[in-house]
């Protein structure tokens, strides 16, 4: 079987060279290549003997654009790619001033099935591979022709839920000579595996962790997220306090706010509560969500001064919240829509 040459890391290559009697420096040149884009051959310092070793024992796959739309307001470029399969998935780059940011998916579908979102439709069909993960900013760069300073985990699929592969995309993703994108860029977001939560402390990628809470009781949580029956809120922010003091990371959590189910004075009371418990003392920040109303959920956004307030509440308590500015409105730049609408038109 042959080898994703794209999931492999330098010292990987390099092993591989020397198993065909090859010089083992070409190792960082193709590496370098990779990480660009190129097509074997497009490696001009490669010889042609020494490429098609690499075609008989590996093969390398760049996603193909199936459709890309951009925003006509802000900028923001949102991706369908089509894999070697046929698994369409999702990925957005956002303009910043300090530089461009991409939101990546980890699985084609995801079966945690949070109901207020759009990536759970239709569930999971597999995990990404660790260069199918590296390949969405690979080719949303050359496409752009710009450089991609940030990564977001929190496109399709759940990334502790791909943990193996995750991992090694995380050590491909920083390494030298290739996107070389530093670790405090990088923000993974988890609906809350406690236990692959506490694994991840002890990898030590300063990354930033993301935890989508959205609720601050067990059965407002359970009722839209499943993965609270497997672990509650105390066990996820116990994970969380424990990721803290490994890492010293501040973490973030995100909050979406459904009208009339999660968004009340009484709600922001309750979550300022439940989070001062674990993290007094401690800085965290809380990512306000105004719900995009998913036509398949049938969830609503309360009012602007619903979410004032809410915040209001929150800072009121100490606790550090703003309300997440959203971008490519024009183009649903949220990530599972457009997989979800191509999905429907197949059927």
């Amino acid at each position: 079987m042959k080898k994703e040459i794209l999931s492999m890391t330098v010292e990987e290559l390099e092993e591989l060279l020397l198993s065909i009697g090859e010089k083992k420096y070409k190792a960082k040149q193709i590496f370098a290549w990779l990480h660009k884009g190129a097509t074997f051959e497009e490696m001009s310092d490669i010889s042609k003997k020494t490429r098609e070793k690499l075609k008989e024992l590996t093969f390398l796959y760049y996603p193909e654009i199936a459709q890309k739309y951009v925003s006509a307001i802000d900028g923001t470029v949102k991706y369908l790619f089509s894999m070697h399969d046929g698994q369409l998935i999702e990925s957005v780059v956002m303009r910043y001033k300090h530089g461009n940011s991409i939101c990546i998916s980890s699985q084609a579908g995801c079966r945690m099935g949070c109901r207020f979102c759009a990536s759970t439709i239709g569930g999971k069909i597999r995990d990404l591979s660790a260069g199918e993960i590296l390949s969405q900013i690979i080719a949303a760069q050359k496409d752009l022709s710009q450089r991609i300073d940030n990564v977001v985990m929190m496109g399709i699929g759940e990334p502790l839920d791909n943990y193996k592969n995750v991992i090694r995309f995380l050590n491909l993703v920083g390494a030298k000579g290739g996107l070389n994108i530093g670790y405090r860029h990088i923000s993974l977001s988890t609906c809350g595996l406690a236990d692959k939560i506490e694994c991840l402390a002890k990898e030590n990628f300063p990354i930033t962790l993301s935890i989508s809470l959205h609720a601050s009781s067990d059965e407002e949580r359970s009722e839209i997220m499943p993965i609270n029956k497997k672990w509650c809120i105390d066990e996820l922010l116990l994970a969380c306090r424990k990721y803290f003091d490994e890492t010293g990371r501040r973490i973030s959590f995100e909050y979406t706010l459904i009208h009339e189910k999660n968004d009340t004075p009484a709600h922001a009371i309750k979550l300022s509560k439940l989070l001062l418990k674990y993290f007094k003392g401690v800085p965290f920040h809380v990512n306000l969500i105004p719900v995009n109303e998913v036509a398949e959920r049938g969830f609503k956004q309360g009012s602007e001064k619903s979410i004032q307030t809410f915040i209001a509440i929150l800072e009121q308590n100490g606790i550090n919240a703003t309300k997440r500015r959203r971008l490519g409105s024009d183009i649903n730049a949220s990530c599972g829509q457009l997989r979800a609408a191509n999905a429907t038109k197949k059927g």
